[in-house]
């Protein structure tokens, strides 16, 4: 029987890159058992005592619910993940018809994958970052700005806050009540607002200062800082948790850092004079995007970057329509759903838009956002933000409405969650405000995920809802790829990859009252609350960063070959190693899919 076991591990990845005596050492390890139809090798949460191999027959893998997640057969292993994580079954392994296993000792197990680097690569399926460069384009916030800046109370005389820069040796002064930032001061305020003007040296910071400067959490990227401070023109920025002042990054903190090409870019869209240089610089893009993925920067921080310029070419194409229709007659809030909403945009991306007036508008002001609406989204399009299929843009007059409606489009939603419904909610919890007056969006997103988390009716709907996305799992180890069509024979990264970790996230931070929209955020936020488990959210971070990456891969070598980017891989197209990894990453969403549907949201 011991050459048997060799000529099976010989010609079965990944033993077949061992040696050969090595093979042979490893076959006398090895039990060969027999298993009747019906008998459960192992249950989900029982203690592993082996890695498992198919010889012949038939293993079926379910979940908690007894729903079946992989068909496997001869030369496909079983236990690993249970076995890399805390040794217990993930799932449950049971015989469907008559069977033979090899049955490896978790010992022996855990030394192979401990001396031998590929046959660990093989079978861990986490996502451990790649070494990579501190730049800024991946350094947070926290890591770069100045703690406990100074502070003045905003009535300070201006003589008194200029000697406490200078004995500090500091370019500005945040204006302060306790934590609240009220207001900053610069040298350059000093020096044009103040001396310039002839002010007293008792004039109070409040009435030279810049009030409500924008400012940042320490969560964000340096390259968001980088991106406002080229766009906007300022110099300092505060940086503030919870509505707390804990830090200060200034234009001079980044001087020792190379500026990335995306910053390049928005730098030229803050001054573009018109929509169709706008689109010019959008174009590039692509080259950009090839540019972050073949540098291996997370698939957060290559969507994060090419959001921004989506953001920065909303906001000038804002500021290009008020300068030509005149400024407002109500205050307005440009909000951005769908993937730039959630911070998540690739290569490829339509609009999806919004606005929200305030209620002081008037019938007779319904022109000038009209128009407002159409320079806008006309610009975006032609910049390469192709109009929204669905219409979920600013120029439906529908998504162009005063506080009042947008307040009561979410209670009606709510309390009424039929399938329309529950797809415009969808949508709509993804809101992120771009341009205008954010403080309209701040109570009513707070009400909304309120009203809605105390809404049992509703959540069932909405996590109904969002099971309608699958995973592509084929039983038979396989993919389920696209039958006919286009695109036929391959997968759908897009709406049966990414897509079903979005709308889990999206239900973690409904349950969660979780504010942000972006759906790693919003998975990390859900397991810090208790919205998840630490175990299901931590393997789903993994599963998703596993799919993201393989479609901006599979989006830049499209890219690379002269291509139009999609969404679209024939399996073909990866490695054995890569589809394996690609199809656990699958199994894990579908996995807590399910687990969220029988209200349990968690795999263990």
């Amino acid at each position: 029987m011991t050459t048997d076991i060799r000529t099976i591990l010989a010609t079965t990845h990944p033993y077949d890159i061992l040696p050969e005596d090595l093979r042979a050492g490893l076959a006398a390890e090895i039990d060969v058992f027999d298993i009747a139809a019906g008998q459960v090798v192992y249950a989900k949460g029982e203690v592993l005592t082996h890695l498992y191999l198919i010889v012949s027959g038939r293993i079926d893998i379910t979940d908690q619910n007894g729903e079946i997640l992989s068909i496997l057969g001869p030369r496909n292993s079983f236990g690993e993940r249970g076995l890399m994580k805390d040794g217990r079954g993930a799932v449950t392994a049971t015989a469907t018809e008559a069977s033979q296993l090899l049955a490896i000792p978790a010992v022996v197990f855990h030394r192979l994958v401990k001396d031998h680097p590929r046959v660990l690569r093989f079978f861990d399926r986490t996502r451990p970052a790649a070494a990579r460069r501190q730049d800024i384009t991946t350094m947070a916030l926290s890591d770069l700005m100045t703690p406990a800046p100074l502070t003045c109370h905003p009535d300070t005389p201006l003589i008194e806050a200029a000697r406490r820069m200078r004995d500090r040796g500091v370019s500005c002064i945040i204006a302060a009540d306790g934590d609240q930032v009220r207001g900053i001061l610069t040298t350059g305020d000093i020096t044009s607002r103040a001396m310039a003007e002839g002010r007293a040296p008792e004039t109070p910071v409040h009435a030279v200062m810049t009030p409500d400067p924008l400012s940042l959490p320490p969560t964000a990227l340096v390259a968001d800082v980088l991106h406002a401070m080229v766009e906007r023109g300022i110099t300092h920025m505060p940086v503030v948790e919870a509505g707390r002042l804990v830090g200060i990054l200034t234009q001079t903190d980044l001087t020792r850092f190379q500026a990335t090409s995306s910053a390049a870019l928005i730098r030229e869209i803050a001054k573009a004079p018109d929509s169709a240089t706008l689109a010019g610089i959008v174009r590039r893009i692509p080259e950009l995007l090839v540019q972050l993925v073949s540098a291996q920067n997370p698939h957060q921080t290559v969507t994060r970057l090419i959001t921004d310029i989506g953001d920065a070419t909303t906001r000038r194409l804002l500021a290009l329509a008020e300068a030509r229709l005149g400024p407002p007659p109500v205050p307005y809030l440009w909000l951005a759903c769908g993937s730039q909403g959630r911070q998540e945009q690739t290569g490829i991306s339509d609009q999806d838009n919004c606005l929200m007036l305030d209620d002081a508008v008037t019938p007779a002001d319904d022109t000038y956002f009209a128009a407002l609406a159409k320079f806008v989204s006309d610009g975006l399009d032609e910049a390469g933000y192709f109009y929204c299929p669905g219409d979920m843009m600013a120029t439906n007059v529908k998504w162009c409405q005063p506080l009042r409606v947008w307040r009561d489009y979410f209670r009606r939603w709510i309390a009424t969650p039929n399938p329309e419904a529950q797809m415009l909610a969808s949508v709509m919890f993804d809101l992120r405000p771009i341009g205008g007056h954010e403080a309209l969006f701040a109570h009513l997103q707070e009400e909304t995920l309120a009203a809605a988390a105390k809404n049992s009716i509703f959540v069932a709907h909405m996590m109904s809802n969002s099971l309608k996305h699958q995973p592509p799992l084929g039983l038979f180890r396989g993919f389920a790829t696209v039958r006919s069509g286009e695109h036929k024979n391959t997968i759908d990264l897009k709406h049966n990859g990414v897509v079903p970790v979005v709308d889990l996230g999206r239900i973690y931070a409904l349950t969660g009252q979780l504010r942000m929209a972006n759906t790693r955020t919003r998975i990390t936020a859900a397991i810090e609350v208790g919205a998840v488990s630490g175990s299901g959210g931590r393997d789903l971070l993994d599963a998703y960063d596993m799919i993201a990456e393989t479609r901006l891969i599979h989006q830049a070598a499209q890219i690379r070959h002269g291509e139009k980017p999609d969404n679209f891989m024939a399996p073909a197209d990866l490695s054995d190693f890569e589809r394996s990894h690609l199809r656990d990453a699958f199994v894990v969403v579908k996995t807590m899919q399910n687990a969220a549907s029988s209200g349990r949201g968690y795999l263990s």
